[in-house]
């Protein structure tokens, strides 16, 4: 007999605004990419607190790279641009 059964989940998606000095922090974090970082990391500091998300954190850096680096090299642009101008 055919059964359907209701299986719930819950996603979160937080949405984080960032300065721009804040997310060149973070783009540069990203920049050693997740290998380095956490060789360096958990030899330093241990791998208690990070390695049930280490998966998170090479999806982070590679998130990071992608769509934040530009819009921090957009910014550069545009300051150039500005200061060539005057």
């Amino acid at each position: 007999m055919a059964k359907v059964e209701g299986r719930p989940t819950v996603k979160l998606e937080i949405v984080l605004v960032l300065t721009e000095e804040e997310a060149g922090a973070l783009d540069a974090l990203s920049g050693y990419g997740p290998e380095n970082f956490l060789k360096v990391f958990y030899k330093e500091l241990g791998k208690s607190y990070l390695e049930e998300y280490e998966n998170g954190l090479r999806s982070l850096f590679k998130s990071v790279r992608e769509l934040v680096s530009p819009h921090l090299e957009s910014a550069e642009k545009a300051r150039k641009t500005f200061r060539e101008g005057n």
